[in-house]
């Protein structure tokens, strides 16, 4: 079976984003993006949906977007996560368009939607709780919305705000005005992942889905997760790469570091992970059921958690510094493994 994310199309995807993220995404770049009031670099942003249409990727035709799907998304998730590029990818086009397509919701597609997909409208999906598993953390009531959702991606800044709730038919998405609620960006280990707190008190909502949307969670979650692997899979590839380079050019003892057979064989195993990761990640896109999509959560985060903190040790002091990158990575890693619970969990249970 043809990989997903080899085709030739997706090679000239990875290809467009990879270069336009090499001439205005570096080191430099991104820390001013991660210090700015956005948190991201919306001229960029703005450059990666006109010219070549990544917000549009896993939207349908008839909602303003490509007619793509997940594994065109994924490839620009991987190459995002291979900078650190801080962009509204993931929660927005990637989670909130999800969403909607989810609910079935003509209406609602036909009016968020095409925003979406044109990177124009920040869109925001409020779902977890504090423990960050699956568990939605507000209720809905003849009231309204009550609770408090946490790491909402984007929550501070979106335009249109989304939300799962409990019901009493198990679960439901509401679009919730965001002038009924208070947004509060929270710090958090990784400065290039905005995250915020919703708080709902009698918020006003209405109701998107029909009904029946507890399935339509259990899948979103794991598109959620194939999302994320995608980016760590990238990221993973970009911190071996790097650590490469650097031993090549530190010397000891008159020789590259490199060349020590001890060094050798700890970059050969974050090789080997790096591969399972994409494996993993293959499979989950191809696959789709559970037991690939949480296999791709384990391997991916673990091959990224593997790959950064050898970063750290084989850079050496030098990477424990600001100025370096390698703590950016560190973070990223820790980051993601627990954006949507913890790593290997069942999905959906």
């Amino acid at each position: 079976m043809t990989d997903p994310l080899e085709t030739e199309e997706a090679r000239a995807l990875r290809d467009a984003v990879r270069a336009l993220l090499a001439r205005r995404s570096g080191p430099e770049a991104v820390r001013a993006a991660m210090a700015s009031p956005l948190g991201y670099d919306d001229k960029l942003w703005s450059t990666l949906c006109e010219q070549i249409g990544v917000a549009a990727l896993a939207i349908p035709e008839h909602y303003g977007g490509a007619g793509a799907g997940l594994a065109e998304a994924c490839v620009v998730l991987a190459e995002l996560g291979r900078m650190l590029t801080p962009a509204p990818m993931l929660g927005s086009a990637v989670l909130c368009g999800e969403a909607l397509l989810r609910t079935g919701n003509d209406e609602a597609c036909e009016r968020l939607l095409p925003g979406i997909a044109a990177g124009t409208t920040l869109a925001a999906l409020a779902w977890s709780d504090v423990d960050g598993s699956g568990t939605p953390a507000l209720r809905a009531s003849e009231t309204g919305l009550d609770g408090r959702a946490h790491y909402v991606l984007d929550g501070d800044l979106a335009d249109v705000l989304l939300a799962v709730a409990r019901t009493d038919d198990g679960a439901g998405l509401f679009e919730v005005p965001v002038e009924g609620v208070r947004r509060s960006r929270v710090t958090s280990m990784d400065p290039g992942r905005r995250l915020a707190v919703v708080e709902c008190t009698a918020a006003p909502a209405r109701r998107l889905d029909a009904g029946g949307f507890a399935e339509a969670l259990r899948k979103l979650r794991d598109v959620a997760t194939i999302a994320v692997a995608a980016e760590q899979t990238g990221a993973a590839a970009r911190a071996l790469e790097l650590t490469v380079e650097y031993t090549k050019q530190r010397r000891q003892f008159g020789r590259p570091i490199g060349s020590f057979q001890a060094l050798k064989h700890r970059m050969a195993d974050v090789h080997v992970h790096v591969e399972a990761a994409r494996s993993a990640l293959y499979a989950a896109l191809v696959d789709g059921d559970p037991e690939a999509v949480a296999t791709a959560n384990l391997v991916c985060t673990e091959a990224f958690t593997h790959a950064a903190a050898e970063m750290i040790q084989l850079h050496g002091g030098i990477a424990i510094t600001w100025e370096h990158d390698a703590h950016l990575y560190f973070k990223r890693a820790h980051g993601t493994a627990r954006l949507f619970g913890d790593a290997g969990a069942v999905l959906g249970s």
